[in-house]
């Protein structure tokens, strides 16, 4: 693939808060591993206009895949508690290996806060 991959970030500040800023990356490379993907987006983030301070600034560290290109969405607001083991992308792996493909959507969170979220999954709002 060429042109590479559209491939849409969620950056979830808060789980309770239900507080995410969806940010789309284009020209992807899917055989790219991911742990340099993280590192492409959080050096993008750091300096994309328009992007507030909040969100700029969060410790993220853990991406997971929301949604894939004609497939079903779930009804969480945020992102699925399911499937931790298939979904969350690991170190070590090339996006395509870990299931990530063209206009796939994928969270940007903290580990821990997903942590603590998922052990209560209470909103506050």
């Amino acid at each position: 693939m060429a042109a590479g991959a559209v491939i849409t970030v969620r950056l979830v500040r808060s789980f309770e808060h239900r507080n995410f800023k969806s940010v789309v990356f284009s020209g992807v490379d899917l055989d790219q591993q991911v742990e340099d993907f993280i590192r492409l987006v959080r050096d993008d983030i750091a300096t994309r206009p328009g992007l507030l301070p909040p969100f700029r600034k969060h410790a993220y560290d853990t991406m997971k895949i929301i949604h894939q290109a004609h497939g079903a969405k779930t009804n969480e607001l945020v992102m699925s508690l399911d499937d931790d083991d298939k979904l969350i992308l690991q170190d070590g792996v090339s996006l395509r290996a870990a299931g990530v493909a063209n206009e796939t959507e994928v969270a940007f969170f903290r580990r821990e806060d997903y942590g603590v979220f998922k052990a209560k999954p209470v909103t506050l709002w």
